[in-house]
């Protein structure tokens, strides 16, 4: 996507954000931050956001996070951007005495961590940290960079410490300034005379970046990431036609251009291995197509990183659509890569919900055009997104085992499933949030957690929490849902229940309805109370309490009268 300009990004504020979800952002700085807000409203309008931003008084934030009536608090924001400059760092750097300044960057650190915490305990929002973008003011020379008694020495190390503080506090994100500057350069980013004069920490020209930035963080916090990409072979993953040169012939490794295709497949295998699902869409022969991977000695990519391999001669388009069928996410999550112009804008104008990037000609340039446009952001990690490729691999197995089954009812017995149901615990905390952040369509009612706040709610007697794991024959699922129950009088609210749409229609949902009126009973309470909160994308869950076995009470709201509760019929086995 290209980028707007500021100017363009301004003009954005005259048009009609009403139909746009509102996001409450606060906005709190060392430095001139009327700009950033400005383009943040911008190209928030471009992603589809209505930012509602408070934008506080210049270098307020000491004031504004200790008062506990402060406006940031009473504005009460879902993300809070903490913007601090590399400016006002220095100046505290030079105020420091000579014999303090190799431990600058852990006192610096420390007071921005407490910055963190309050804002923590006086208000649920998530902080965007704006790291510091290094500039050298050369003093050592190059020498500076081995000194602890440098600046630049010392900044590098205050942004590594940044980063390691972030990973403590889960509802904490580093906005990548000095990644920024990285990539265009620091006179791109910065100018000393508008400094000088307004305070203003980076060039017009490149706020929308920052924007961009910013408005990423937020959008993977909100769910909306990409989970799959889906693969052209002949000319995108090694060079040449397989059909017509054969695995010898293709070019990857040190034939031809061939480095080129190691590398992508090189970047292509570490999205896999953070939990980006690999797919094959390719017109060939399977035979021809699948050999590479598992012939060629120099295939980076090899058959079990991909999860789903389509080759055959019908158009792409249905194709893609078949994979997004057997993995069941939504279609606005995935990418395509294909080197060939038409098949690019055929996708795209048959699936426009799919990301179609615009791939350069020269293969040697396909990472460097990809990481830029940087589709792949994420606001969690667990060690469960390693075994996705896996996880999906067998799914493709079980749609296959479906399509020989005449029954469905055969089918479900034949998987052999067992689920687990047990309350939150810290090993699980950094998944159950990510799902709550995932969680589109089998999402009752929405609510994201960060991992501290799912933390937070375990250890809140106010709560009962369930998180549920399912296996059958083909392999592990892992934790595929968690339900996190209010107690009320006599009552459990239902505040959070989501689910992974791939495993769909095996009878977890019936599992898990089942499994919240048992723990209803188990704990004395005679009803439980489900809501369901409509969003742009949880249609598909809109009847499903009444659908097993609840009450509707009004639009919204649905009981279960413990006692009297049939329970639904499933063929999951309890572990």
């Amino acid at each position: 996507m290209k980028t707007p300009t500021f100017v363009e990004l301004k003009k954005n504020l005259k048009k009609d954000f009403s139909s746009l979800p509102v996001i409450r952002l606060g906005i709190i700085g060392d430095c001139a931050t009327q700009h950033i807000a400005l383009s943040l409203r911008g190209w928030g309008y471009e992603k589809g956001i209505n930012f509602d931003i408070f934008d506080s008084d210049y270098n307020q934030i000491d004031a504004q996070t200790m008062d506990p009536a402060s406006e940031l608090y009473e504005f009460s924001p879902a993300y809070t951007a903490v913007i601090n400059c590399t400016e006002k760092l220095y100046m505290r750097f030079c105020e420091t005495p000579l014999d303090m300044r190799s431990s600058f960057a852990a006192t610096i650190c420390d007071s921005m961590v407490s910055v963190w915490s309050r804002i923590s305990e006086n208000c649920r929002s998530r902080i965007i940290q704006f790291n510091f973008p290094v500039w050298d003011d050369r003093v050592f020379g190059d020498f500076g960079g081995k000194t602890t008694d440098s600046f630049v020495f010392q900044t590098r190390k205050l942004n590594m410490l940044l980063a390691e503080k972030a990973g403590e506090y889960k509802n904490v994100f580093i906005c990548d300034i000095e990644g920024i500057q990285s990539r265009v350069g620091e006179k791109a980013l910065r100018d000393s005379k508008m400094f000088c004069i307004a305070k203003m920490p980076f060039r017009t020209d490149i706020l929308p970046l920052v924007a961009r930035t910013v408005t990423d963080t937020v959008l993977a916090a909100e769910g909306k990431i990409k989970k799959c990409v889906v693969l052209d072979l002949d000319n995108t993953l090694w060079g040449g036609v397989v059909g017509d040169d054969g695995t010898d012939g293709i070019q990857i490794g040190e034939l031809g251009s061939g480095h080129a295709f190691t590398q992508f497949q090189h970047w292509l295998k570490e999205l896999k291995n953070r939990g980006i699902i690999l797919c094959v869409c390719s017109k060939n022969n399977e035979e021809n197509a699948k050999d590479p991977f598992i012939n060629h000695p120099e295939m980076v990519l090899r058959l079990e990183d991909i999860s789903v391999f389509v080759a055959n001669w019908e158009d792409k388009a249905s194709n893609i659509r078949y994979i997004r069928d057997v993995l069941n996410i939504g279609m606005d999550s995935m990418v395509f890569l294909d080197d060939n112009p038409f098949e690019r804008e055929a996708v795209r104008s048959l699936v426009p919900e799919i990301t179609v990037p615009e791939l350069p000609e020269n293969p040697e340039d396909y990472v460097d055009y990809l990481r830029n446009e940087d589709l792949f952001g994420t606001a969690s990690y667990s060690k469960e997104d390693r075994m996705r490729t896996d996880q999906y691999r067998a799914e493709a197995e079980r749609v296959s085992l479906q399509s020989k089954c005449n029954d469905y009812d055969d089918y479900l017995m034949s998987l052999e499933m067992v689920a687990e149901a047990n309350p939150f615990d810290a090993y699980h905390f950094p998944r159950i949030a990510q799902l709550t952040q995932r969680s589109n369509q089998f999402n009752l009612r929405t609510v994201r957690y960060t991992e501290q706040e799912i933390e937070d709610i375990a250890s809140d007697d106010k709560y009962i929490t369930i998180y549920f794991t399912l296996k059958d024959k083909f392999g592990d699922h892992g934790l595929i849902s968690a339900v996190i129950m209010e107690k009320r009088e006599d009552a459990l609210f239902v505040n959070t229940y989501l689910m992974s749409c791939r495993v769909l229609k095996r009878g977890m949902e019936e599992f898990i309805i089942n499994t919240m009126v048992e723990t209803a009973k188990n704990n004395g309470y005679k009803k439980v109370i489900g809501e369901y909160l409509p969003t742009a994308k949880n249609a598909m869950v809109a009847g499903i309490y009444e659908k097993l076995g609840f009450t509707r009470v009004n639009d919204n709201i649905f009981t279960a009268e413990v006692e009297s509760f049939e329970y639904n019929k499933t063929h999951i086995r309890k572990g």
